[in-house]
């Protein structure tokens, strides 16, 4: 995609910091002034309504206006006048199910391949890669395809972390990660941790944070350190 904007953050906090708070600066840089559609599909036990709220509520002090798709008449139509598309965070399987049964997959996938930014953060990320085969999240729902919006030509696993508690016997995310390089061990996982986002601009991809972010590839885990170029795996 020449022309794709992608924002694609990790999480919506990081530490104890606040509500997108570590997202503020990021998506400004990267969308501007624009108005901010908001997709909440993500949410679960609360309203769209509810959700679009928290994330307006937490945007607007550093003047980001954000609009709902589900205030809008016809979500298809609302991506093509969007000026920008974010998707937040939540549970990545029934993120995907909402947008194939609105069928917003490929409306969205023509906006980013236009030039209109696109933002995400955790389930908003995974769904940017691939397929969601390397979500972190339970299958509450079934959607009716696992391919996602592919405007990455990755696997992406946001909130990553290597944690193992002491006395757990259950498998790590490497472990976890390392499963899905046996299956298809030529495609690249991207693996960021809290506070971490990668940036695309058209060709461009470069990694940003306070730690470094890591690349499983054929059994190969190979660290990207802050704010290093890695477009090689676009």
């Amino acid at each position: 995609m020449a022309d794709a904007q992608i924002l694609l953050l990790s999480s919506s906090r990081a530490g104890d910091s606040d509500y997108l708070a570590p997202c503020i600066k990021p998506i400004t840089e990267h969308c501007g002034q624009r108005r901010i559609l908001f997709i909440p599909y993500a949410g679960v036990g609360f309203s769209h309504a509810a959700y679009t709220e928290k994330v307006r509520a937490a945007l607007a002090p550093a003047g980001i206006e954000i609009y709902g798709i589900e205030s809008e008449t016809d979500p298809v139509t609302a991506i093509k006048h969007a000026e920008a598309i974010m998707v937040g965070g939540g549970n990545t399987f029934q993120l995907l199910a909402k947008l194939y049964e609105n069928k917003l997959i490929a409306p969205i996938r023509a906006a980013v391949k236009s030039g209109i930014p696109y933002i995400g953060w955790s389930a908003g990320s995974n769904i940017a890669g691939l397929s969601i085969r390397t979500t972190n999240d339970m299958p509450i729902i079934e959607p009716p395809s696992f391919q996602a919006l592919n405007l990455v030509p990755v696997q992406l696993n946001p909130h990553y972390t290597d944690y193992q508690p002491p006395g757990f016997h259950g498998e790590t995310r490497d472990q976890r990660l390392g499963e899905f390089m046996a299956i298809e061990p030529n495609t690249p996982i991207i693996a960021i941790p809290e506070g971490a986002y990668l940036r695309i601009n058209g060709a461009q991809m470069h990694y940003f944070g306070d730690a470094p972010g890591y690349v499983f590839k054929g059994g190969i885990k190979q660290p990207i350190m802050p704010e290093q170029a890695c477009s090689q795996w676009l």
